[in-house]
């Protein structure tokens, strides 16, 4: 990254998960490594795993919610999202239960939904697809369903929502690519990457990921323009390059205005500097703020080091590094 003390302040995080995504993917450590592994038993006794799943039920819901939705942002369906970001053993029985409460919950309103050929909401649905994903309910059958109402609402609905006037939402666009982007590419069927292929087209081709130009009845919402960690159904640059990291489409022409951004908002230290705008709604062991630039200098450095390998051999000239304070 050109900043000697970069990797070492990241693995400095008080957050074991930081330093575990840090080895795994900015240094690549392999599976066997001894740092590796350190960190990832860390993540199962001190942090903000353990402390977030001391509030789970042996049914499998958080204590003291309103519904799996609400209070936002420590119910159900928060806090399995919030675990899968934080790279929680999907194997854990916790999160199996977890997710396992949140299809059966769903299961009614999402076959109605199907049978109705209802549109929207994809912000939701992709999400609980990314979180029932992680936690190894891909044969599920409400999980092959919200595939399908996922390729559906891309397809036929055009990611119009209610919550945007029946316009088009970037945001439920960039939530369902992120669950999509769950899915290992040999089990895409032809649905879901003509879906895929949309989502990217809408995000990137029909409109400009940094101008912000989606359809809306309101001003564009300011977090769009700030690196924020975490985000539950909103999505901001940084969450739709690291939805296009993951698919493997960084070298998209259109997506270079938003690398050069990404890069612009570095500062001299090397590091980036993030926003918790709803750390006052959610687990209160995610409010820090130094934690929180961690995670978006993590997340910032893991985009940059795909996009480098993206842009080699290619004949496009690789993404300039430019520093600003």
């Amino acid at each position: 990254m050109n900043h000697p003390d970069f990797t070492n302040w990241l693995l400095t995080a008080r957050t074991p998960s930081i330093r575990y995504l840090t080895l795994r993917h900015v240094l690549g450590r392999p599976t066997q490594d001894a740092d590796l592994r350190a960190a990832w038993q860390a993540m199962r006794t001190s942090g903000p795993i353990p402390a977030i799943l001391a509030k789970q039920t042996k049914a499998g819901h958080w204590a003291g919610e309103r519904s799996y939705y609400t209070p936002k942002y420590t119910s159900t369906h928060w806090s399995m999202l919030l675990l899968a970001e934080l790279a929680a053993d999907g194997s854990d029985p916790n999160l199996q239960r977890g997710a396992a409460f949140m299809l059966v919950a769903t299961q009614e309103e999402l076959d109605q939904s199907i049978t109705q050929g209802a549109h929207g909401l994809s912000c939701f649905w992709g999400n609980m697809l990314r979180y029932a994903l992680h936690s190894g309910y891909a044969d599920h059958p409400s999980v092959e369903a919200i595939v399908r109402y996922l390729a559906h609402d891309a397809q036929e609905g055009g990611w119009c929502c209610r919550h945007n006037d029946e316009l088009p939402c970037a945001w439920g666009a960039a939530r369902a690519l992120w669950g999509l982007a769950a899915l290992p590419p040999r089990e895409r069927s032809s649905q879901v990457q003509a879906a895929i292929h949309a989502g990217v087209a809408f995000l990137l081709e029909a409109h400009r990921l940094v101008e912000a130009d989606y359809p809306t009845s309101g001003r564009v919402h300011p977090l769009w323009f700030r690196l924020n960690f975490p985000l539950f159904y909103q999505a901001d640059i940084l969450f739709v390059l690291r939805v296009l990291a993951e698919l493997g489409t960084l070298d998209h022409p259109a997506a270079r205005p938003a690398l050069e951004w990404l890069i612009g908002r570095r500062k001299r230290d090397g590091r980036w500097r993030g926003a918790n705008p709803f750390k006052r709604r959610t687990w209160q062991v995610l409010a820090n703020s130094d934690e929180t630039n961690r995670w978006v200098s993590l997340q910032a450095a893991v985009i940059l080091q795909k996009a480098s390998r993206a842009s080699k051999g290619r004949s496009a000239a690789p993404v300039e590094r430019r520093e600003h304070g």
